[in-house]
């Protein structure tokens, strides 16, 4: 049990302390799926735009490029 509860809740209180340590449990295991949620999330959309991207370079490079017209050099 973590020190703050420690104080609110006198020792030798075993069914408590297992309920505490559950809670705790729970609450640890909860955050860890948003976590994993939250970064399965964000790798999609970073290779949803990374393939946009890439399309449209392609796309780009196969596009006349007027710019080199004026770049001529002498």
């Amino acid at each position: 049990m973590s020190q703050e509860l420690q104080r609110i809740v006198p020792s030798g209180s075993s069914q408590i302390e297992e309920a505490i340590a559950v809670n705790e449990t729970t609450h640890k295991f909860y955050r860890e799926v948003e976590v994993r949620s939250e970064f399965s999330r964000y790798c999609q959309w970073y290779y949803d735009t990374a393939k946009s991207n890439r399309e449209e370079l392609k796309k780009m490079r196969g596009e006349l490029n007027i710019f080199h017209w004026f770049r001529r050099r002498s």
